[in-house]
């Protein structure tokens, strides 16, 4: 026989199956054997695919969106058989400080405060466990509120507050909202206290929270694991050690502890197809190479200003609220390639799960007969992640044969599950369902080419669901107005108000007489403990990222005397960690009468400065006008300085913020803008 191209190869009564890589000869393909076999025993347990809403502020976007688009997007991310159909939400536990794209506000800002309404988590659970009921739940702090520190930025030195800030948290899912929370972290990628750690299972035990399991330490495989090993009543409390990025592999003295492992982060990579390529590889690999029976992705919708760090690093995108628009990007079809065909409980087979032309494949079975196998022949260049380097490997196509042992060698049929990534062509097939296989006394063979991924399974539960097309893409409203004139707000922050360092929340001004009764506020009083370097003034971002000229307008109202100030700004080209360099055009006015024009957040570069006759606990009018490289202000109405010349940045957001951690308020924010 030539090496004509065949387009479907059956051999053996069907037991030989997959397209030909195109011009390739079988004789040519590299051909290996790969036996599945429960006989003796099987592998780990598998405890599912999950993301991260948060670390923070990922989501920010998400619940502005209208119906039906808010609910088609959820669907896509939780609903069985539809899309990702993710077994995991990790969410953030806000604390008030940056934690990457934005801050999320805490349930405890004060050491006597407690609101279990703030910010949209609590919403994004509920909206998983509607659709998946059986989703499991996991929190994490990256920040928290200052008095848990005590003046200190640092968690750990009064450890019964922090142990009872955090179960208050998890207490507080359950009686405001019904949710149980299945796994609590430490502190996400920072330093763990053994000590603390301790506390936390004691104080969880003393709530009758014993279902709830311990994830540490949301770092590095070590120290943890060396930690584990020699302190045996902290092995006692801990239930898994969680790594991030860990490029697939593990380390001896994890391996030792006999504990659960799990890649409780990674990913973060931009959702292209060498995003979804990355994706795939990891979804095997993990487990192949480094033994984890979890891998979770940061982050679970790219819901935030994309021009903020890590922008579209989700699993898929719906950053529009105001035009609906969002896009299913492929590594939400990589994702049901293991999630629509597993659950947490199923196990893996004991396999080397290495191809040897290259990729890898893991097996798994519910213990009841159903089997599901995931291969993945992701080249090097189209697969890397974002972190950590990959060393070079290659791939090429193969013939795969698999033999069925144990209790499968009854299998006749196998649902076959396809994805292919057009890296060349630009045209990728994403989770195609296929002919089914036939199993010939006990085995079947497959051709794989490159930069596939395919699923075969018992199960017929499969979906590929698609929604309508949803409304085509729109630039942020150039005529944006929000009085804050709402009653009882469905979220504690405004509308597309993205906070970088602080929190905006929805205030209602009993003492006011009538004008300014509902309005926005800033609420963050002392630095929280952070994560990431925020900065020392707050600060909120909206719009659009390409705007060059632009009028803000917004009335103020210092609460802080003597030294308190606030701003307006425009063209502000930074946030997330970076927002200690963010530069713009600043117009802030200060407690004390005067007023000033900056270049940047800090302060530090003056345009202008003088005096302006604002005071503190009155309202003001403050107007902000760009145009070209001029720049002039007005206050209450009346021009108070102009011909101010910008040249850097040329184009950005509009923001509002506050000269230090106080409180101060904002109403009849207006932007026009082009």
């Amino acid at each position: 026989m030539g090496c004509a191209v065949l387009l479907w190869c059956w051999l053996l009564l069907g037991c030989s199956w997959g397209p030909r890589p195109p011009g390739v000869c079988a004789a040519a393909l590299s051909t290996a054997t790969y036996v599945l076999d429960d006989a003796g025993g099987l592998g780990r347990q598998f405890d599912g695919i999950g993301a991260v809403s948060g670390g923070g502020a990922t989501s920010r976007l998400l619940v502005n969106y209208q119906e039906p688009y808010r609910s088609q997007i959820l669907d896509y991310l939780f609903k069985p058989n539809f899309g990702a159909s993710l077994h995991i939400l990790k969410v953030e536990i806000g604390g008030d400080g940056q934690s990457t794209d934005g801050t999320e506000p805490s349930h405890m800002h004060y050491e006597n405060d407690e609101n279990y309404f703030r910010g949209y988590e609590w919403w994004l659970m509920k909206e998983a466990k509607k659709r998946n009921p059986k989703i499991k739940l996991i929190g994490l702090p990256w920040t928290f509120p200052a008095w848990i520190g005590k003046g200190e930025n640092w968690p750990y030195d009064y450890p019964d507050v922090t142990a009872y800030y955090v179960v208050s948290w998890i207490l507080g899912a359950k009686r405001y909202h019904d949710l149980d929370i299945d796994y609590i972290g430490i502190w996400n990628e920072r330093a763990f206290s053994s000590k603390y750690i301790k506390l936390l299972r004691y104080t969880l035990d003393k709530h009758g929270l014993q279902q709830v399991r311990i994830v540490a330490s949301d770092r590095l495989w070590e120290p943890i694991s060396f930690v584990l090993l020699l302190d045996s009543e902290l092995h006692g409390v801990v239930d898994v050690i969680g790594a991030h990025y860990p490029g697939t592999k593990t380390v001896p003295n994890a391996l030792l502890t006999k504990k659960k492992l799990w890649s409780s982060e990674d990913y973060s990579t931009f959702n292209d197809e060498v995003g979804a390529g990355c994706w795939a590889r990891i979804l095997n690999q993990n487990y192949v190479n480094g033994n984890m029976t979890s891998t979770i992705a940061w982050n679970l919708v790219a819901s935030y200003y994309e021009e903020l760090p890590f922008g579209r690093c989700g699993l898929m995108t719906a950053k529009e609220p105001w035009s609906g628009h969002y896009k299913v990007e492929a590594p939400i079809w990589i994702t049901a390639h293991t999630t629509q065909f597993t659950q947490p409980g199923w196990s893996y087979l004991q396999v080397d799960g290495q191809l040897e032309g290259g990729g890898s494949f893991v097996a798994l079975t519910d213990g009841l007969g159903n089997l599901t196998i995931i291969i993945e022949t992701m080249t090097h260049n189209h697969s890397q992640c974002i972190r950590p380097l990959l060393p070079h490997f290659s791939v090429t196509p193969q013939k795969a044969t698999f033999y069925l042992r144990g209790s499968f060698y009854m299998v006749q049929t196998l649902q076959v599950w396809h994805s292919r990534l057009g890296f060349e062509s630009g045209n990728s097939s994403l989770f195609q369902q296929l002919h089914p296989v036939k199993a010939w006394k006990g085995s079947f063979s497959l051709y794989l080419n490159v930069d596939e991924v395919y699923t075969l399974t018992t199960l017929k539960t499969g979906q590929k669901c698609g929604c309508p097309e949803p409304p085509p893409p729109q630039p942020f409203p150039s005529n944006y107005k929000d009085d804050f004139n709402i009653r009882n707000p469905p979220f504690s922050e405004a509308p597309n108000f993205a906070d970088q360092t602080g929190v905006f929340e929805y205030f209602i001004n009993s003492s006011d007489p009538g004008d300014h009764v509902f309005t926005l506020r800033q609420v963050v009083v002392q630095r929280p403990i952070t994560w990431a370097s925020d900065a020392d003034q707050t600060i909120s971002l909206i719009g659009n990222f390409q705007w060059v000229n632009m009028t803000v307008t917004c009335d103020i109202y210092i609460e802080k005397q003597r030294d308190g100030g606030v701003f307006i700004a425009g063209r502000v080209d930074n946030g997330g960690i970076y927002v200690r360099r963010t530069k713009g055009v600043f117009f802030w006015v200060f407690a004390d009468g005067t007023y000033r024009v900056t270049g940047d957040l800090a302060g530090e570069e003056i345009l202008m400065k003088g005096l302006s006759g604002v005071r503190d606990n009155a309202w003001h009018t403050l107007t902000l006008n760009i145009q070209g490289t001029s720049a002039s202000g007005l206050l209450n109405g009346y021009p108070l300085w102009e011909n101010v010349t910008v040249s850097k940045p040329s184009n950005g957001w509009a923001a509002i913020g506050t000269r230090s951690f106080e409180f101060a308020q904002f109403d009849n924010f207006h932007v026009e803008a082009s």
